[in-house]
């Protein structure tokens, strides 16, 4: 009996494979699954406690989110880790193979958020706000642009840099920072997204900056 419980998913698995040699659908086996891509997402600036990805994964269960780290780690996308003292905390991270789909999941977030049917006001986590800053920022509107901008986004803070057009992460504390934003991961993003009005958030710094910046994101035009 343990022999066919343990056969079973692997039977089942081998089922949903779409028998194609073409990469795209070999992709699909690897990350898609129903929440994979998210999970792998979640990992993308650095490791991860399972609380923390269960938290800001709106919806997931326990269970689910259990199988989906199980599965990217079998398939070379995810590992466990340790952190280091004082918190000597297991976590997960992607691999190095694993960060090289986090441009092509951004890219595909950038493609998506043109259709009509894509609603900006559903909870965002502090993730996902943060790969919409790297994904859409505009390398015209950021030109002669050289800042440091802080996020303190609840319990997770990231230092951004934009120069030469581009904007690169650290999640770290945010110290030497010209301008520091603090809020909900949404409330954030409605701000720079969405148009809601800055005040409905912390600002420290450079005003002026910090006013730029909310403009150096325009979203992608929808789909007639």
């Amino acid at each position: 009996m343990k022999l066919q419980k343990l056969t079973k998913p692997r039977q089942g698995e081998d089922k949903r494979r779409y028998d194609d040699a073409c990469g795209l659908a070999h992709a699909l086996d690897l990350v898609g699954e129903r929440w994979a891509m998210l999970v792998l997402r979640e990992l993308a600036y650095g490791p991860r406690r399972f609380s923390g990805l269960k938290n800001d994964l709106q919806g997931i269960s326990a269970n689910v989110l259990t199988q989906r780290l199980t599965e990217l780690e079998a398939r070379g996308l995810a590992r466990k880790a340790k952190l280091p003292p004082p918190a000597s905390v297991q976590v997960y991270e992607a691999t190095e193979w694993g960060l090289e789909a986090i441009p092509v999941i951004a890219s595909l977030g950038r493609w998506a958020a043109r259709s009509p049917l894509h609603n900006p006001t559903l909870p965002m986590s502090h993730v996902s706000l943060i790969m919409s800053l790297q994904t859409l920022i505009s390398p015209d509107l950021a030109h002669g642009l050289d800042a440091r901008i802080g996020f303190r986004l609840d319990a997770t803070s990231y230092v951004v840099r934009i120069h030469h057009g581009r904007l690169d992460v650290e999640r770290r504390e945010t110290v030497d920072c010209d301008v520091v934003f603090t809020g909900p991961p949404s409330v954030v993003a409605g701000v720079i997204h969405g148009g809601a009005p800055l005040e409905t958030i912390g600002v420290e710094g450079d005003m002026a900056l910090a006013r730029r910046f909310l403009t150096l994101f325009p979203l992608p035009p929808k789909v007639m």
